[in-house]
């Protein structure tokens, strides 16, 4: 008999007010378990709702639409099951490396005693023993978050949450954190049955997580998960762990991709979301990919270039969407037209961008041909948010807008006055 979910999201929405009215969706039908003994890791770009679920599982914050299920049974307030690590580590200043550790237990009415014993068993756990009467100031940031993992061990949770618990921390620190972390789950010493990982960082799902659950963006949903087949403790260097990598890196540049096991059909949009990439950005990707021989492996690009997942990305989809690149195997490679920009000059790159905006965009080209059909050859924003609000969220039809107007402008398609609000021709309108 399968066991009872330690926590379980059954077609969760929310959608919050916007302050200029209207709403935004940021989760959508997201159903998702988490059963004793396993690591799951969250993993999206910005804008996936990765921090909202994690909140609405702890019981922080309700469901638009939907339920929320602890051990089987409706969750109607604050998780008492769960514990969060937090990226901003969240201490106290005022308190010491103890009553810090301790204050979960003291908040839920545990003898001192009894609660100072386990906060230096938790301290000694994370490696922070002869620490216990320092403040949080005289502390290094990984010293900072180990008082954060110990202050949620001592609760001994049936679910421990990690919202990128290692982003705030420089890379060698992040790298140990992870090790020490992994090494008590291997041993079985971790104080919790199962781990929630919310991360960007795909190389870190990738070691820590049995399973790998991607979410899509604006709203968020759940394209699909894909199992870890590789034992403990993992090695970074090995075949296996690179290629599933490269797989996910892969399916997080292609929003069409199959990522495994559960895939959830979205329909196609008229507009197909443009990817938050400035042309320079891309430019730049572009130019570094030709003196690179016109191929790069994707997480060796991302390190060299000390991005970050969400950095990257958006200029690499953004080529991709354009023609000037394309993604295989994590390998990101230009095609014969991206190597052309690459080496064009000036006047002759505005023109690749143009024409090749025009053949693939059709959100531009529509814009283009509003412009044209307009005696005065003027266009108001809010005309074109009318339009990008059937397709997308209020604020997600903002950025979408800005991406527009920046690839417009480079393309010299159009130009934008931000005082009037309006796109105009760059050349003369149709008569």
């Amino acid at each position: 008999m399968e066991p009872v979910a330690l926590l379980e999201a059954r077609q969760v929405t929310k959608t919050f007010s916007l302050p200029a009215g209207g709403q935004q969706t940021v989760l959508e039908g997201v159903s998702l378990a988490v059963k004793p003994g396993e690591v799951v890791a969250l993993l999206g770009r910005s804008g996936s709702g990765k921090s909202t679920l994690l909140r609405i599982l702890a019981g922080l914050i309700a469901p638009s639409q939907g339920a929320v299920l602890r051990q089987g049974q409706a969750l109607t307030g604050p998780n008492p099951d769960v514990a969060m690590v937090f990226q901003s580590f969240a201490l106290l200043p005022w308190l010491t490396v103890k009553e810090n550790a301790e204050l979960g237990l003291i908040a839920r009415g545990v003898d001192r005693n009894e609660a100072e014993g386990e906060a230096l068993r938790a301290l000694d756990m994370v490696g922070l023993e002869g620490f216990e009467g320092a403040y949080p100031k005289e502390l290094s940031g990984g010293m900072r978050q180990r008082v954060g993992f110990a202050r949620a061990f001592v609760i001994k949770p049936d679910v421990l949450m990690m919202d990128e618990p290692f982003s705030a921390l420089d890379v060698l620190t992040a790298e140990n954190l992870r090790g020490e972390i992994s090494y008590l789950w291997e041993k079985g010493s971790f104080p919790a049955k199962s781990i929630l990982l919310v991360t960007h960082n795909i190389e870190e799902a990738v070691l820590l997580a049995d399973r790998i659950v991607i979410l899509g963006a604006n709203p968020g949903i759940i394209r699909g998960e894909l199992q870890v087949d590789m034992p403990r403790p993992r090695d970074k260097e090995t075949p296996r762990f690179k290629a599933l990598v490269d797989h996910v890196y892969t399916v997080m540049t292609n929003p069409q991709a199959a990522v495994g096991q559960l895939i959830t059909e979205q329909r196609e949009p008229r507009f197909t979301m443009l990817p938050h990439a400035r042309s320079g950005g891309i430019s730049g990707l572009l130019e570094i990919l030709d003196s690179r021989g016109g191929a790069e492996d994707l997480p060796a690009l991302a390190e060299d270039l000390r991005l970050e997942v969400d950095d990257l990305l958006p200029a690499v989809d953004a080529a991709v969407m354009l023609g000037f690149a394309m993604v295989a195997e994590g390998d990101v490679m230009l095609t014969a037209t991206g190597r052309e920009f690459a080496n064009a000059e000036v006047h002759r790159s505005h023109e690749i961008f143009r024409d090749q905006l025009l053949e693939r965009i059709p959100l531009m080209k529509a814009v283009l041909a509003m412009l044209e059909n307009k005696r005065d050859g003027r266009i108001s924003k809010d005309f074109v948010l009318d339009i990008l609000d059937e397709h997308f969220s209020a604020s997600e039809a903002e950025r979408q807008f800005d991406t527009l107007v920046d690839w417009g402008r480079y393309a010299q398609l159009f130009d934008y006055n931000a005082d009037e609000e309006r796109l105009y021709l760059d050349r003369e309108p149709v008569a």
